[in-house]
């Protein structure tokens, strides 16, 4: 039996992970490879039995992990991304979700002909869109800033209003009379915002107290955080029933939100927690169906999903979106996303088990509905949200663009013909001169630190796939790729190369671990690029063709060149660095730095490729 669990829980974890890596290898949502794999193991294989395997402790385990799921997405809204709009959030999460509940009850009443109690139940369960599903498609999808920030916001804060709505609509069922239920959903309600309002604040004030005193040291911070956040989250739960969710989500939002203490590890440290939990929940949820229970629902939940994707998310977006600044391509994406998740699963499981054992007949039928349109949601959003972000051109699925730290020449002219060629670039400097230069040549330019909170807050890297650092600073441009590569990943984060590259000279480096790839070669310093502009050199665009390819252009050079980028025929900007030398191809574009006729900075070190001597007369 032991080594049955061992088995089972071991298959919940690799097949949750591989589901993710599999779903980023072949560019899917991972949602729907984690929900395929989970339906093969459990309903259809029988491989997996999480009730059998976990047993009663199964609907605590995912109320916790749904718990740290909030929190980590809490630690992801920032205020101040709701400056524009705050007031398609603030709609969105209270007359969008009236509109959805209402809709929902209709149509499990008329459709699905449950109990009016059931159907209004039911109502207020699928109001929920749920983080589990929107983080995963928003890392996939990229969309604009103000979509991404609306959506982000309304996934995180709808699920714990979803479910308080859910409890207070399920003990409104059990008082009965309108009266008396009216009175106790206001008094529940009321205490469950003192309540989530005043331990999610403590809890993120001893955080914050601990981190600045220095009572914890660093390697505890993140072990510490999540046993604050469990601790907080279960006692909430047990002054008040079920308003841990809405108390850890205030408690992730006020850390975000504050400048006592930086958050910023344990936010990375939540999303990779976030990712074994989300991948291991839907194989759990999946394997959980019960195939039999699906017989039982008839031809209406075929029109009961239409109402809910069809009729309920559009009417509830236009009419919170009404007088926004967003125009109809956006709201129409709006329209067509609205995934529900675990949380709407756990919810359903819990009601129908407590409702059976009240004697509601109807009320088993609540978790195969759950789980239909749970399924269907993801897979029809999940397959046509990137078609349709696509077609509407609001998200950026493979972005290109180039965030450059530093200010120097070399850097600025990169910049130029970069935006020139049409990629986005933003340049970053915190010295006036280098910036104003910049903006002289039409370079975009943000001025300021890029490591300083106000810069975090207001760079908006949508549309940016890689990150250059440049300054003359190695120790800074380390520090700057490690403060990044969790945005752009390891892969496109990149920095020039130091006059500290020989073996003799190791112990003056940073350790390579901390650093970025080294871009172009290892002998363009960022002083030797800064030089090489300065005496003459140029940064040239050369368009190959079948007739000029690459081996003609070489063979055609006076002088020597370094071949710094190239976009290919279909706009992807591949970048050389010291580990990556692309020999560049017909119909593509070679940015090249060109030296002055007899200029150059040592040939005794460069490799071929990356140089041409000067031709004979």
């Amino acid at each position: 039996m032991e080594t049955e669990q061992l088995l089972g829980v071991a298959a919940i974890l690799v097949l949750g992970i591989a589901a993710t890596w599999i779903a980023w290898r072949i560019r899917l949502p991972a949602i729907l490879i984690l929900l395929l794999l989970g339906f093969i193991a459990g309903p259809i294989s029988g491989a997996i039995n999480p009730d059998q395997l976990i047993g009663s402790i199964l609907l605590p385990i995912i109320s916790i992990a749904v718990s740290i799921i909030l929190f980590e997405g809490g630690l992801n809204l920032k205020i101040a991304g709701l400056q524009h709009t705050a007031r398609v959030v603030r709609n969105l999460i209270t007359i969008g979700v009236l509109v959805t509940w209402l809709l929902g009850a209709f149509g499990a009443y008329f459709l699905l002909g449950l109990e009016a109690p059931l159907a209004i139940l039911i109502g207020a369960i699928f109001v929920v869109t749920g983080p589990t599903v929107i983080m995963p498609l928003l890392r996939y999808l990229r969309p604009t800033a103000q979509l991404s920030t609306i959506i982000k916001w309304e996934g995180v804060v709808v699920d714990p209003i979803g479910a308080i709505l859910a409890v207070l609509v399920f003990q409104a069922t059990l008082v009965g009379g309108f009266p008396e239920a009216a009175t106790t959903i206001f008094l529940n309600l009321l205490r469950t915002l003192l309540i989530a309002g005043f331990l999610g604040g403590a809890g993120a004030g001893i955080i914050m107290l601990a981190f600045r005193r220095y009572w914890v040291p660093d390697y505890l911070h993140n072990p510490v955080t999540l046993m604050i956040v469990i601790g907080i989250f279960a006692v909430s739960n047990w002054v008040q029933a079920d308003s841990g969710l809405l108390t850890v989500t205030l408690m992730g939002i006020i850390l975000a939100n504050q400048r006592v203490v930086s958050v910023k590890h344990i936010a990375e440290f939540k999303e990779n927690l976030r990712v074994l939990i989300i991948s291991s929940l839907f194989i759990i949820l999946a394997a959980r169906l019960n195939l039999t229970d699906l017989e039982h629902l008839g031809w209406g939940i075929l029109p009961f999903l239409a109402l809910l994707i069809f009729v309920a998310r559009p009417a509830a977006v236009l009419i919170s979106t009404f007088r926004s600044r967003l125009n109809w391509r956006e709201k129409v994406f709006l329209s067509a996303l609205a995934p529900r998740g675990v949380v709407a699963a756990a919810i359903a499981s819990v009601f129908a088990i407590r409702l059976d054992e009240l004697g509601y007949s109807q009320a088993q039928i609540m978790v195969p509905v759950a789980f239909v349109v749970i399924t269907a949601t993801v897979l029809i959003y999940g397959l046509s949200a990137p078609a349709l972000a696509r077609v509407l051109k609001v998200a950026v699925p493979d972005p290109q663009g180039v965030l450059l730290v530093g200010g120097s020449l070399w850097l600025r002219e990169v910049g130029e013909v970069l935006h020139r060629e049409g990629i986005k670039v933003l340049l970053v400097d915190s010295t006036w001169a280098n910036v104003s230069r910049a903006r002289m040549a039409g370079v975009p330019v943000f001025y300021g630190n890029i490591l300083s909170e106000y810069a975090l807050d207001e760079i908006d890297t949508t549309g940016m796939g890689y990150i250059i650092a440049g300054t003359s600073d190695d120790e800074y441009n380390s520090f700057v790729i490690s403060q990044f590569s969790n945005i752009f990943g390891r892969d496109k984060s990149f920095q020039v190369s130091t006059e500290t590259e020989h073996a003799h000279e190791q112990k003056r480096k940073v350790s390579k671990y901390l650093r970025g790839r080294v871009l172009f070669d290892s002998i363009m310093t960022g002083k030797r690029l800064s030089e090489a502009c300065a005496s003459g050199a140029i940064i040239k665009v050369t368009r190959l063709t079948p007739g000029y390819d690459y081996e003609t252009y070489r063979a055609n050079q006076k002088s020597y060149s370094i071949p710094l980028f190239i976009i290919t025929e279909k706009g992807k900007l591949l970048v050389y660095s010291r580990s990556f030398k692309p020999k560049p191809q017909p119909y593509q574009k070679l940015i090249s730095l060109i030296f002055p006729m007899g200029n150059h900075p040592g040939t005794d070190k460069l490799h071929p490729i990356h140089a041409k001597p000067v031709a004979p007369v």
